[in-house]
């Protein structure tokens, strides 16, 4: 059974900048990544989890939320079971514990950040942001 595995994670600076990846270990439910829309989603201490960025497949069309647009970029290799999240002018506020998610798709041109429609998730990785 495929695992997603998100790493990068760590404690940063505000102002500074990190990169997540996921990684996916093998299939998921029989097909491979480029089958799937990937989200990232965080959990800050005592707050729900949100969904702050998605990326279609082949990487045809991106989302993020305003909370982090301008500062964030997902982006894709498939040929290497492949997500990341580039982020940009950390602020405490994006402290969290940072997840992938994986949704079966049919289509290439959207994807959602809705939690409800994801297979598959990874266990995440924290990231502190703080002087």
């Amino acid at each position: 059974q495929s695992q997603l595995v998100e790493s990068g994670g760590g404690l940063v600076q505000p102002g500074e900048s990190l990169t997540l990846s996921c990684e996916a270990s093998g299939d998921i439910s029989g097909f491979t990544l480029d089958y799937f829309n990937i989200g990232w989603f965080r959990q800050a201490p005592e707050k729900e989890r949100e969904g702050i960025s998605c990326i279609s497949r082949l990487g045809e069309y991106t989302d993020y939320a305003d909370s982090v647009k301008g500062r964030f970029t997902i982006s894709r290799d498939d040929s290497k079971n492949l997500v990341t999240l580039h982020m940009s002018s950390l602020q405490p506020e994006d402290t969290a514990v940072y997840y992938c998610a994986a949704e079966f798709s049919f289509t290439t041109t959207t994807c959602s950040r809705e939690q409800g429609g994801m297979n598959s998730w990874g266990k995440g990785t924290p990231v502190t942001v703080s002087s």
